[in-house]
Order: C-alpha cells, then sequence, then structure tokens
C-alpha cells in the first residue's frame, strides 16, 4: 500500500477503497469454510471443488440493477443465497433439497457477518494512517450492510468518512452509480480521487470508465 503514498498526492483530496480482498480477507479459504458448513448439513464435498465451482459461479452470476433510489430488500441477501445454492448444485451435480440449501445458507450468512471470519491484510493499519492524515477515506464496496460491523470490531470504521455499499446503492461495481455516490459524498471531481482495490473488472474498469482515467492502480493483485 505504501507505493501510492507518493503518487499524485498533491492533486488527491480523497480515495476510496474497496474492501474484501484490498483491506480485509477471507480468515480461511472459501472453500474450506462452505464445504465444513455442508458437512453439518449432510452434504459431503472437497474443498478445492467448492472452490473452483465458487469461483467460477462468482464470475458470471453478477447481481441484478435495481432503480435508482430502490435498492434490493433484505440487503441483497437473495443473490447470497442464489450463489451458494448454484455452488452446491454445480459440485454434486444435482440440486439438494431447499429446505437444505436454505438452512445451510443461513449459516454461512451469519459466519461471514462475524469479524472473526475475516482477517485484516498486516500493511492496512498503518497505510490508513498516514493516508487519513491528508485525505479524506471512504469504502466503496460490493457488500452489504454485514460490513460495517465487521470493519468496526476490526477498528478500521474510524478512517471512514463514509462506506458506500452496493446492496444500499442498488448497483454494485464497475456500474459508474457506484462511483459516482462516492464523488457526492466526497464533492470532489473525479480527477481529485483515487479509487483502490484488487479486481481488474470491478474496480480497475469501473473507475476508468466512470473516471475517464487513463491510468489505475492497486495495493495488491489478486492471489
Amino acid at each position: 500500500m505504501r507505493s501510492l503514498l507518493f503518487y499524485a498526492l498533491m492533486s488527491l483530496q480523497a480515495l476510496t477503497f474497496d474492501a474484501a480482498g484490498t483491506l480485509i480477507r477471507v480468515a480461511e479459504p472459501v472453500g474450506r469454510t462452505y464445504a465444513a458448513f455442508a458437512a453439518r448439513h449432510g452434504l459431503q464435498t472437497a474443498p478445492d471443488e467448492v472452490m473452483r465451482a465458487f469461483r467460477e459461479i462468482w464470475k458470471v452470476l453478477s447481481p441484478p440493477l435495481y432503480p435508482v433510489k430502490e435498492p434490493p430488500l433484505h440487503d441483497g441477501r437473495g443473490w447470497w443465497r442464489l450463489l451458494v445454492g448454484n455452488v452446491f448444485c454445480k459440485v454434486l451435480e444435482e440440486s439438494p433439497p431447499e429446505s437444505v440449501l436454505d438452512a445451510l445458507f443461513a449459516d454461512l450468512y451469519r459466519h461471514y457477518a462475524r469479524p472473526d471470519a475475516w482477517a485484516v491484510f498486516e500493511d492496512v493499519l498503518p497505510a490508513l494512517d498516514d493516508l487519513s492524515r491528508d485525505h479524506r477515506l471512504l469504502v466503496l464496496s460490493n457488500f452489504d450492510r454485514r460490513l460495517r460491523g465487521i470493519l468496526q470490531e476490526h477498528d478500521l470504521s474510524r478512517f471512514f468518512e463514509k462506506i458506500i455499499i452496493s446492496s444500499e446503492v442498488g448497483a454494485s461495481k464497475p456500474h459508474p452509480r457506484m462511483f459516482h455516490v462516492a464523488f457526492e459524498a466526497l464533492g470532489c471531481k473525479p480527477e481529485h480521487c483515487l479509487h483502490i482495490g484488487d479486481d481488474e473488472k470491478c474496480d480497475l474498469e469501473g473507475a476508468r470508465s466512470c473516471a475517464k482515467l487513463r491510468d489505475g492502480r492497486f495495493l495488491r493483485e489478486k492471489a
């Protein structure tokens, strides 16, 4: 993260940060967690197969776009339920009973609301401490309201003026609505704001298409 400290800082007024994959990461691989919870509900799966299925479904299952000021009901929970169902249908090559999937999803949803399901990258706190002295900071994330509790418990919320999440905006990055909401909250022009994330499509392409940037940089690359 420190590689960005001297990147055009004189002209920047604000920085927006993606959350998962940039500030925080899952405490253990998703495949392992999903497989462990599935076993509690009688579904036997291999963590590596679940991980492969999760990555495939994640790439093609985009959250829907909602009308302006009409975000999804129930904080976008329905989309996560669809993702979990698709992952296990793919791994098992059949559709488990809906009652089993509902119970499994409920457990997973609660699990990922817990702060201990997430870890903070070791360089995040010192970087935010440095950056927050001279810049306004926002979170701009394709997440839901669970994120606020996670960031609060990890002592990250104090650095950010606002936490903007897609489930409340009704659109997800790379859609420009997410970035425009951030610019409106900041009251500054795109050229005075730098977005930092880990996803080439959602973060880099989203920021470029919205702010018409010629250059984009990441704090970290995907593994």
